[in-house]
């Protein structure tokens, strides 16, 4: 199969004219459709159920983006024995067929880039370059998972032995569970999908119940790429209602997930478990949170281009990112004029309805908005109030960019994970002293150093002990094949989402030796 090199989705400028006129009329058309109900999707049946799950518009909390069903432990059930079943025979397909399917999907989501777009508009409240990014992603793990299938698929390297013929294959495992987030909730739910599916496997698929129906979207693009019934199979509901049944149940295989730490570490205690009937070691994929830092050096190469960096990363889709910069590290010589360049514009940060493409939309949901909130107050005890603070005008989840200065390493503020518009700044010595407070904590996900000293740089590629580290630039936007994403200690199992060795996640190995 002759396919061109990869190359990343370029971002779309919303700058043109065109592409501004496009971007209104996919949210004119996504928004007419809003209050629609979904059904299941196990192997070719659209299944109803009498009790329902609804979605809501973080910017205007009273709308109801779509209606979904609530699953039961019986439909759980019967998701897993379709997916088996359509194992059987999708796990053969030579790998060139599966690609083949992800390279459509591909084409498919750029013709409708605008309307993916405007869903996660309405559904988790990106503005249209963050949602745009998100499908830029998602359009990128199709592509590249691809072509990664078609390397994984090739025959492998060995070294020759007189007298047998050895060979090597990557076989997948089974039909497994995929449990993505709602803040990347195309881009992540797409990419551990497309993973699992290319490489031969078969998914129960349950999306967040913030963001059902970005992810209804994602399943009927790849339906109508040619996916077959059963190898995807969409179940919604609640994680307390099918989420524990799916990850113990022993005909799960593999479970594929990103979210928190309290979630993934959950499910990885349960998953090890071997349960009655069950004839493998599940394999758990667990991406979970971050407590990232960057640190600003006493030779800051531009310092108005590292308030900008600070900005973005800690402020961009209203800080809930695992790879969000909630911790600023400033070197003691430029701590008060670096703060005051943050403040003036963190304070001229407007807050308002994504639909209407603000900087800062909304947090998620009541739940996000209760604990933010409550960490801002924990915060007026630990640090000093320096921006924001107090939730924004509008009905939605809305809260000011919130900053706090003159924070202890070992605040609360500095080493719990908030997942929220609120940013810590420590004050360090020097630069060794910033990398001992950047390394400080349970997690180990994205880093950023801003400085133009080389031997500093050095210093921090060997000791800033992260998963992706950025050197003046920002701490969030990793792409795939270019920053493969994925952290150490508490922020997941070390795999590297959009790089060369993830699909291996998804595979075993299997030796064959025939003697002559």
């Amino acid at each position: 199969m002759n396919v061109p090199p990869f190359r990343n989705e370029p971002f779309t400028d919303f700058s043109n004219p065109e592409n501004r006129r496009r971007m209104e009329e996919a949210l004119r058309q996504v928004e007419a459709q809003l209050g629609r109900e979904y059904p299941l999707i196990i192997g070719d049946q659209e299944i109803y159920t009498n009790e329902k799950l609804y979605s809501y518009n973080p910017s205007q909390k009273d709308q109801v983006v779509g209606i979904f069903q609530k699953a039961q432990p019986e439909h759980v059930d019967r998701a897993l024995e379709t997916a088996w079943a359509a194992f059987e025979t999708w796990r053969w397909l030579p790998p060139e067929e599966r690609a083949a399917v992800l390279f459509r999907a591909a084409r498919l989501a750029r013709d409708r880039k605008f309307e993916l777009i405007a869903w996660q508009v309405f559904e988790v409240g990106k503005n249209w370059a963050e949602a745009d990014a998100d499908v830029a992603e998602t359009i990128d793990y199709l592509e590249f998972y691809g072509r990664e299938m078609l390397r994984y698929g090739a025959p492998q390297p060995l070294t020759p032995f007189p007298g047998e013929v050895n060979e090597y294959h990557y076989i997948p495992l089974g039909a497994g569970a995929v449990i993505p987030p709602w803040n990347f909730p195309m881009a992540i739910l797409g990419g551990m999908t497309t993973a699992a599916v290319v490489t031969g496997n078969t998914v129960v698929l349950k999306p967040s119940s913030d963001s059902p129906a970005v992810g209804y979207q994602y399943v009927r693009l790849m339906q109508e790429a040619g996916l077959p019934p059963g190898v995807i199979n969409f179940v919604t509901g609640a994680g307390g209602a099918i989420g524990d049944y799916l990850v113990t149940h022993p005909r799960t295989r593999f479970i594929a997930f990103t979210g928190s730490m309290e979630v993934g570490c959950r499910i990885y205690e349960l998953a090890a478990k071997v349960q009655p009937g069950q004839i493998w070691l599940k394999r758990v994929i667990a991406e979970m949170g971050g407590k990232d830092a960057i640190i600003i050096d006493r030779e800051v190469p531009d310092m108005d281009e590292a308030v900008r960096a600070v900005v973005v990363s800690a402020f961009g889709f209203q800080g809930q990112k695992c790879s969000a910069c909630s911790r600023l590290i400033l070197d003691a010589a430029i701590y008060d004029e670096f703060l005051r360049r943050l403040v003036t514009q963190v304070e001229a940060i407007e807050v308002g309805p994504a639909r209407d493409n603000y900087f800062m939309g909304p947090v998620i949901n009541a739940a996000a908005e209760k604990k933010i909130l409550e960490y801002i107050e924990i915060g007026k005890k630990e640090g000093r109030l320096v921006a924001g603070g107090r939730k924004a005008e509008g009905n939605g989840y809305f809260i000011r960019p919130t900053v706090f200065a003159d924070v202890d390493p070992k605040a609360r503020i500095a080493q719990e994970e908030i997942f929220g518009p609120v940013l810590a700044v420590l004050k360090a010595r020097d630069f060794d002293h910033a990398l001992e407070i950047a390394n400080d904590t349970i997690y180990g996900l994205t880093g950023s150093v801003f400085t133009r000293n080389r031997e500093k740089i050095l210093k921090a590629k060997r000791y800033f002990h992260c998963g992706n580290l950025y050197i003046n630039r920002k701490c969030t936007g990793a792409l795939v094949d270019v920053h493969p994403f994925g952290g150490f200690h508490m922020s997941g199992t070390d795999s590297k989402a959009g790089g060369r060795d993830y699909l291996l996640l998804f595979l075993q190995g299997k030796s064959i030796s025939e003697k002559l």
